[in-house]
């Protein structure tokens, strides 16, 4: 599937206002809910590096599945080579970068800055938990696996979240955008591979 310069240009804008506009959804959403989205965000060292570290076992799982001959996850791959791929294999990697760090902050500024801090008020630490990564997953749900996956990446943010005893939004951040730069690339490598070989 060859997509034009021009439409690869208006994914990857697009796509990139769109992530950047869940910003002020989050600012919004706890304004309605008395909740501080970003009261919890702090610039650390050690927030920083467990953030890298905790990156490693979802990369590592990513490329597992990658492996995997399972029919759902190979619908999983060629949805995400038709849509990502395709749209995105022109782009450089800075701009890859770029798209992830947007989405890794604003993804988790609305779920896990304002989302779930609500929700924990409203049904408790794992009921807010919960009910919050399900949202996550419903907003995720290109296919069925696909949603479980996204639930079960949601719940491990939030345990990133709270990571060494003292809850910071910059770890999950910095978790879901180094996972999404690789995935970038990952499915990208693959796509030039496979339209090389159509050549």
């Amino acid at each position: 599937m060859q997509v034009q310069p021009a439409t690869t240009n208006h994914f990857f804008r697009h796509a990139c206002c769109f992530e950047a506009a869940l910003t002020p959804l989050a600012l919004g959403l706890g304004w309605l809910t008395n909740t501080n989205p970003i009261i919890d965000l702090r610039w650390t060292e050690a927030a920083l590096t467990n953030g890298i570290l905790a990156t490693l076992p979802m990369v590592l799982l990513f490329f597992a599945l990658q492996a995997l001959p399972v029919n759902a996850l190979q619908t999983i791959r060629r949805l995400l080579l038709e849509t990502l791929g395709s749209r995105l294999h022109q782009r450089h990697w800075a701009d890859l970068l770029v798209l992830a760090a947007i989405a890794g902050f604003s993804e988790e500024l609305l779920f896990r800055g304002s989302l779930q801090p609500w929700l924990e008020r409203l049904f408790e630490p794992t009921g807010g938990l919960i009910v919050s990564n399900l949202v996550f997953a419903l907003a995720h749900a290109v296919t069925p696996l696909y949603a479980v996956m996204a639930f079960l990446m949601g719940l491990y943010l939030g345990f990133c979240l709270d990571y060494g005893g003292e809850r910071n939004l910059l770890t999950p951040m910095v978790v879901h955008g180094l996972y999404d730069f690789v995935a970038f690339l990952v499915i990208i490598r693959h796509y030039r591979q496979l339209t090389a070989k159509t050549l």
